[in-house]
């Protein structure tokens, strides 16, 4: 089992101590802030160290222990109270943050370690101090999901931190040999987002995109817009998500951009509050600094993010890729004056019933020229009439769809339906459209069924090349057969998985009854003969 699975099976063991008066969403929030205030502690720590040198403190002593200091920071705080200000500007430049020692996650865990009655309210305030004074601008609210005074974890201040002092004792026995590098712990925060996601059943939609369609998005969006088969685009300058979730696809990207010109920023928006501060936690967690990325808390649809409300064309933010798992068919209110909206204005507005397209429009709008944008959807959005029918009609004729790819039934967790994925451009090499139809293409689960990696490999493969035609799986397709389909995307029409009937030839089917009618008069033949011998009846 690997480092991530064995934490994520310990952790899960740990919520079973919860389950009486927490659900598993509740203790999520705790759980995954806990494990992101290890990482912070961990990170500046060691840069602490490097830039204090020989002047870093050796590990606390027994006595210092029992005198209450449990860091090392702890004790150059006290030597040098002077340098104070001076050490934590410089840790500002160095890593963004700082973090009062009595806030580290040592010293949280040595406090619950000796069951001290203080371990509440120094975690608040250390959770305080870091939403509102310890990065360079503030993350208010990053932990307002988790009460630390509610009653699911005890009536009285006392039994409140007497069940922090087991979770978090709990915990730190469950990551402590766990390295403190932030690939690590980034694998293992997104494992147990997974696990979370799993366990919470549809709710998980709000949250999560697994992680192997979460790659076939990310493969596609870094490869050159123009022509694919090119290989990756040097750099990004920006990239964005427009229902960020937990951040995970954001990552995805910046993964696949590690080795090449990386990403300049990253950006997402997310209307639910909890998974907003995800999203910024894991952003940290993985090591993104807070002046790399850009998480807006806010609803797409309204478009109430200052930084996307340019109204002067000329001046709007554009982005290099786009990516983005919206919920599906999600009943939204249209107005009149969103019908003006400079993103739906030409298109039209998505019925009230389904907001897929509403999404796809916001997003598309800030594509720059030589971006590339991969959206999941529901299938409806490629055969639905009405409203629906006339944007697709349109971002077809405008050359604006590249590829539609057809997904396997029953991937997410919010989901048994089939979804596909769009790639949409603003300017594109070709005048057809690639029909990737992957729909039998998996392996089955109990619960769900799953994509690996040589499923994921084709898909991507085949975006790479367009190939003219590949049977029963890819297949490009003239505008003009489109059009004569009345615009109509339903990808069985274009690519069928279904095999063709054997041809049945009727005068060999004949001869074949003819032939075993001779056989069984022969036989009979022969048979009346030995009864015939034997004096018995003939048949």
């Amino acid at each position: 089992m690997s480092t991530q699975n064995k934490l994520g099976a310990t952790l899960w063991r740990i919520a079973d101590d919860l389950r009486g008066a927490m659900n598993a969403d509740d203790f999520r929030d705790y759980m995954l802030s806990f494990l992101f205030l290890r990482y912070l502690s961990d990170h500046y720590e060691t840069a602490a160290r490097k830039e204090l040198g020989p002047d870093y403190p050796a590990a606390p002593t027994e006595d210092m222990q029992k005198a209450g200091v449990f860091t090392p920071l702890q004790i150059w705080y006290k030597e040098n109270s002077d340098d104070i200000a001076a050490f934590e500007e410089l840790m500002r430049k160095r890593v963004h943050y700082v973090i009062k020692p009595d806030y580290l996650w040592g010293h949280i865990a040595a406090l619950a370690r000796t069951q001290s009655s203080d371990l509440l309210n120094t975690l608040d305030e250390g959770l305080t101090y870091i939403e509102k004074k310890s990065f360079d601008r503030a993350f208010q609210g990053l932990f307002s999901e988790i009460n630390l005074y509610s009653e699911k974890l005890g009536r009285s201040y006392a039994e409140r931190n007497a069940k922090l002092v087991i979770i978090i004792q709990r915990i730190a026995e469950g990551i402590g040999q766990l390295p403190a590098d932030s690939d690590a712990l980034g694998d293992a925060y997104e494992y147990l987002i997974g696990q979370f996601a799993a366990g919470s059943g549809k709710k998980a939609g709000e949250f999560y995109t697994p992680q192997l369609v979460s790659n076939i998005l990310s493969d596609i969006v870094v490869l050159d817009s123009q022509n694919p088969a090119a290989g990756k685009r040097q750099r990004l300058e920006r990239v964005l998500d427009i229902t960020c979730g937990s951040g995970s696809l954001l990552l995805n990207v910046r993964k696949h951009m590690a080795r090449t010109g990386g990403i300049g920023k990253i950006y997402g928006q997310e209307k639910n509050i909890t998974t907003y501060n995800l999203a910024r936690m894991n952003m940290l967690l993985h090591g993104v600094k807070d002046t790399e990325f850009d998480i807006h808390h806010g609803d797409s649809l309204l478009n109430d993010w200052e930084l996307l409300n340019e109204q002067n064309p000329a001046k709007k933010m554009e982005f290099d890729a786009i990516v983005a798992n919206p919920p599906f068919s999600y009943r939204w209110e249209p107005t009149e004056t969103l019908g003006q909206d400079f993103r739906f204005k030409g298109y039209g507005l998505a019925p009230k019933s389904a907001a897929d397209f509403a999404f796809l429009l916001h997003g598309f709008h800030f594509l720059s020229a030589e971006g590339t944008m991969a959206i999941i959807l529901p299938h409806g959005v490629l055969f639905r009439g009405g409203a629906e029918a006339s944007i697709r009609r349109k971002l077809l004729k405008d050359g604006n769809i590249d590829t539609v790819i057809g997904l396997p039934a029953n991937l997410f967790f919010s989901t048994g339906i089939p979804v596909c994925i769009l790639v949409l451009k603003k300017c594109k090499q070709f005048d057809d459209v690639l029909f990737i139809n992957a729909s039998e293409q998996y392996e089955k689960g109990k619960r769900q069924n799953f994509l690996n990696e040589k499923h994921i490999e084709k898909i991507v493969d085949t975006y790479r090349e367009r190939p003219d035609k590949e049977d029963r799986y890819a297949r490009r397709v003239s505008m003009e057969e489109i059009e004569q389909n009345d615009y109509n995307l339903n990808i069985s029409r274009y690519v069928s998985t279904a095999t063709a009937e054997e041809e049945v030839k009727l005068d060999e089917v004949h001869q074949q009854l003819v032939n075993i009618g001779k056989d069984i008069a022969a036989a009979t033949a022969r048979h009346n003969a030995f009864l015939q011998e034997l004096g018995l009846p003939l048949i």
